[in-house]
């Protein structure tokens, strides 16, 4: 007779995977132990999946404020109250039966409100805080709210948001994005954060400061300037600008209405290129999908693309680019395109 292989739901996976979680950030594992979860994640994809996910969200918190497990583990209960993502609803089960198996409920109400707030690929999502002030995350996007009677911040720590930041003089408004912040002086800008060292801000609305927490960047561009040697330099840009920050070049540009409209089109659910390489044009869309795209070659990377199109269809997309471009889609097998020449 067959063994009976019994499955197990969705919410004991990401049960058992809390539990480990919770074991292995309490401190050093034994080697029996770390034998006990080795085999666990063999035992079930679904175990790896969801281990390494509850693990990035984990560490996000950490990085984020350096705070000790307790305080984790509440930050984490609470982003059970904003659903991001598809699979948000599981998020939410796994942090309030981790805080039940840990008996650790009164953690809640012991820490200022901390929000951890994602979006996964391909997923924009629009929120109001406590405040008033609106932001907009776009794609693959892991952010982090705090609010205190004297300050407002806001920790970027992957993707793309927007803020239309409700003006309060008693409680500036910061977000933190890699080595830099930017403060807002009642506005509306975006932050799109590529690595610690490559940021940039664009302001549609209103002033911000943006100051360096590292040494300063040299800068180029139209406002020219020389590498600074100390921390804590500081921009401020008006309606109409955008700073982009790429590893020690600081440039700041000057941005028409329209191209402005072309940058924030993504809180729309759409995608503009005027003129783009292909290349280029790639590496936005595949950021709204979990596939691989791959361009063959320089000669069909540099081909020139124009037009609108949806960030929830990406396929649309590869059918407009057979149509108006010299170029063939192959699938290559599962997760892979490649983009090659017709």
């Amino acid at each position: 007779m067959r063994d009976i292989v019994r499955l197990k739901t969705q919410t004991q996976v990401d049960y058992e995977a809390a539990v480990w979680t919770w074991r292995a950030d309490s401190g050093e594992l034994s080697q029996s132990e770390r034998a006990q979860l080795d085999s666990w994640l063999r035992q079930d994809a679904r175990h790896r999946r969801a281990f390494d996910e509850l693990r990035r969200t984990w560490n996000a918190l950490e990085q984020l404020s350096g705070r000790p497990q307790d305080e984790k583990l509440a930050a984490l209960a609470r982003r059970g109250h904003h659903r991001a993502a598809r699979r948000s609803w599981r998020w939410q089960a796994t942090a309030a039966v981790l805080v039940i198996a840990l008996g650790t409920t009164w953690w809640l109400s012991q820490w200022p409100a901390l929000q951890l707030v994602s979006t996964a690929v391909g997923q924009e999502r629009h929120m109001i805080l406590a405040d008033g002030s609106q932001v907009t995350l776009n794609t693959n996007t892991l952010l982090a709210v705090r609010l205190t009677p004297g300050r407002r911040d806001i920790y970027l720590r992957r993707g793309e948001a927007h803020f239309a930041v409700t003006h309060d003089s008693s409680r500036p408004f910061f977000v933190h994005a890699g080595a830099t912040v930017i403060r807002d002086v009642g506005t509306q800008f975006e932050v799109r954060l590529r690595s610690d060292q490559d940021v940039d801000v664009l302001v549609n609305e209103g002033r911000v400061e943006v100051t360096g927490t590292e040494a300063a960047p040299g800068e180029a561009g139209p406002r020219g300037g020389a590498t600074g040697a100390h921390a804590g330099w500081v921009r401020a840009l008006s309606a109409g600008e955008q700073l982009r920050i790429a590893g020690p070049l600081l440039q700041v540009e000057t941005v028409s209405p329209r191209q402005i409209d072309d940058e924030l089109a993504w809180r729309n659910g759409a995608l503009v290129f005027q003129g783009e390489p292909l290349a280029q044009a790639i590496a936005e869309v595949g950021r709204y999908t979990r596939e691989r795209i791959l361009v063959t070659g320089p000669e069909v990377g540099s081909l020139r693309i124009s037009g609108r199109f949806r960030t929830d269809d990406v396929p649309g997309f590869f059918q407009a680019l057979q149509e108006a471009l010299p170029v063939r889609v192959i699938r290559a097998g599962p997760g892979v395109i490649y983009i090659a020449a017709r």
